[in-house]
């Protein structure tokens, strides 16, 4: 379809009546996808041609025959290919300039010995000056601790890695552990891609997690930066290994059950010269914006131009290279609100349609953003998708061809920060249970939804996590089962109930970030100069929850046990939820999602027992889970796998009802028999 043909009734417009006077951007921004397909179309092979390889094209490049070096640079005067395999000599191995812009030479066999890890960059002249630069696709880098050097390293291994597992399927709903591997281990250092797989990944299984979320994959010159300030994007982050320890984490995770989600950054780029692609060919403005608009005024970063087809390929090309050469299963889109509005959401509201249909809308990220999930769900048709939006833009998470972005999910961002407000706001004892049920259902239920209670951005040294709000300092010195603390069994009860009601309520899938499951005692701040670079908070405790005398213990207990009831049960994927009853007074709620019911009990002293409460069958009901059990740090108030008879006693517009014993400050999960 070209740009002026007729496009079909958008879906969006009847998933949502309330966007009917935007139809006319709605499909205007449909013609935009289309142009700009049909110029990749245009390219040799099309879509999946070279439009999604450039990874193959240029860079350094073993073909038959000899190596290819292939880099676009339209702006320089000129370039020349410089390594091991002449001495770092930059005048005898030009590449030559052709019309477009693009710099090539073959150097070939027998002539020039390329070997692989042989360390090679650029000798780039242009109006900057003449710098050694590493190639915008190079593959493996490369850091010298000594001179904190960044060095291409020329990847072609005399075999390839050999793949043994396939990808697991997902048993119940998606469940994401987010994690860092670097730290990822107790040890005060910077853990290693084959470590967390033999170590972590277990661990991960172990819980029923369905799949891991890594954070700082792609190559970042700057450890602290969370992975988010990226400069090479096909190269694995050498902060933990090389690329084939990258593979033998996602071929191990495959091999025990687990996907592999990548944090993908293609909302903005370092700034770094030395490593990234800023300045590449002297100009502002070879694959970012020139001028102000081109970086990001917050995180300091250059912003690409997604309307060149350079930029398209090669971030196209970016997110086929890691599907197909690591057999990721998918990405989680960051910073994606930046890349919708030319102001990057920077102290916008959203609070109504306008926003999303005026000037400040970027046509040009969103029909990229359409694009490059086009291509990973063409490469691979279960890959998953995940956008981190705080935008709340209509159709995000819908099919392209329905009029949305083409995600499979989208991050439920305002359920953790509501979460936080309530915890440094108010007491427990003032929670209004009505607004909790209304926030964690405030959502487009079209759209597939990642519900959390907190993601790393919560665990960062400034922010508190749940048990922080909720312990704060007696996590230090009250969670031995031996040293009984007031503060800490509220703590305890109300953190499990907590990731609970949002796992029940909150999204389609769930995720939770490494070591917050037990309530991990310690912030995130990684070493620099102000911590006189230590590791102390830039790791984890897994020991804690290993001590069965200590809280942490438990609350992992209980984390498994819900965890592993959607994959069993299938709740997650179950749509239905409906409110049973909701009493403030005397702090009870009650709502089944699917044919489970799930009652909580937010009283700080008040038990019920024979507590009457409606249920939507006719059946009797069994206790599947329970947060007061003493196996989760609970009080054991309850018989274990106890069963409610049904009785023909109507309620609140049911026809049958079942007596409860509920302790305070608890919640059950009931399965009909």
């Amino acid at each position: 379809m070209t740009i002026g043909e007729s496009v079909p009734e958008l879906k969006l417009l009847e998933i949502d009546p309330w966007l009917a006077p935007y139809g006319g951007a709605l499909k205007g921004r449909m013609d935009h996808y289309h142009h700009v397909l049909a110029r990749l179309q245009a390219l040799d092979g099309g879509l999946m041609g070279s439009a999604t390889q450039a990874h193959k094209f240029f860079g350094v490049n073993y073909a038959p025959g000899g190596v290819w070096a292939r880099e676009w640079a339209p702006g320089a005067d000129s370039v020349s290919l410089i390594g091991d395999f002449n001495g770092w000599n930059r005048e005898s191995h030009p590449l030559q300039r052709d019309e477009w812009g693009i710099w090539s030479l073959f150097l070939p066999a027998g002539e020039v010995e390329l070997k692989h890890g042989d360390a090679v960059k650029l000798h780039i002249r242009s109006a900057i000056g003449a710098k050694d630069r590493l190639p915008a696709t190079i593959r493996w880098v490369r850091r010298d601790p000594g001179t904190n050097d960044y060095v291409g390293r020329f990847w072609n291994p005399p075999t390839p890695y050999p793949w043994k597992n396939s990808k697991p399927p997902i048993r119940g709903g998606l469940k994401i552990y987010e994690a860092h591997v670097g730290m990822a281990t107790e040890e005060f250092k910077i853990g290693s891609y084959r470590e967390f797989a033999d170590n972590v990944l277990p661990r991960i299984a172990d819980l029923g997690y369905s799949a891991v979320q890594l954070m700082a994959i792609a190559e970042h010159p700057y450890y602290g930066s969370f992975g988010y300030h990226v400069s090479n994007y096909f190269a694995p982050s050498n902060w933990f290994g090389d690329p084939d320890d990258l593979r033998y984490l996602v071929d191990i995770a495959h091999g025990i059950g687990l996907r592999v989600i990548m944090d993908i950054v293609h909302s903005h780029a370092v700034k770094n010269q030395n490593e990234g692609l800023a300045y590449l060919d002297g100009t502002d403005h070879l694959y970012f914006h020139s001028g102000a608009r081109g970086v990001h005024p917050q995180w300091d970063s250059m912003l690409f131009d997604y309307s060149k087809i350079e930029v398209q390929r090669f971030l196209l090309s970016n997110v086929r290279y890691w599907l197909e050469e690591f057999h990721i299963d998918g990405y989680r889109f960051d910073g994606v609100t930046s890349m919708l509005f030319r102001d990057h959401g920077i102290g916008q509201a959203f609070g109504s349609y306008d926003s999303y249909f005026d000037g400040n809308f970027d046509g040009e990220s969103f029909a990229y953003l359409q694009l490059a999930n086009q291509v990973i769900h063409q490469v691979d048709p279960q890959a998953i998708t995940i956008a981190e939006d705080v935008s709340g833009l209509p159709g995000l998470a819908l099919p392209i061809d329905a009029g949305g972005g083409g995600f499979d999910y989208r991050m439920a961002m305002g359920v953790p920060d509501y979460w936080t407000k309530l915890l440094r706001e108010k007491r427990d004892e003032d929670w209004n249970l009505g607004a909790i049920y209304g926030t964690l259902l405030n959502r487009r239920h079209s759209e597939g939804y990642v519900g959390y209670a907190e993601s790393h951005d919560q665990a960062i040294v400034g922010d508190k996590t749940l048990a922080f709000w909720l312990m704060d300092a007696k996590m230090y010195s009250n969670m031995s089962k031996f040293t009984p603390d007031f503060v800490v069994d509220r703590g305890v009860a109300l953190h499990k109930m907590i990731r609970l009601i949002t796992f029940a309520l909150a999204g389609d899938a769930y995720l939770s970030f490494m070591g917050n499951e037990f309530g991990h005692p310690e912030w995130i701040d990684f070493p620099n100069a102000q911590n006189g670079y230590s590791y102390e908070h830039a790791r984890r405790q897994w020991s804690l929850s290993e001590k069965s005398d200590l809280y942490y213990h438990d609350l992992l207990a209980f984390d498994k046990a819900m965890v592993t009831l959607d994959s069993q049960l299938g709740i997650l994927n179950d749509k239905f939820i409906e409110q049973l009853f909701l009493h403030e007074d005397t702090r009870q709620l009650g709502f089944r999602r699917g044919p489970y019911v799930f009652l909580f009990n937010f009283h700080a002293t008040e038990s019920y027992a024979s507590l009457r409460v409606p249920v939507p069958d006719a059946k009797n009901y069994r206790v599947v889970l329970d947060t007061d059990a003493r196996a989760f740090g609970g009080h054991g108030n309850l018989e274990p796998g106890a069963s409610y008879p049904a009785q023909p006693v109507p309620m609140y517009g049911r026809g049958q009802s079942i007596q409860v014993y509920l302790p305070a400050r608890s919640a059950q999960v009931l399965l009909p028999e």
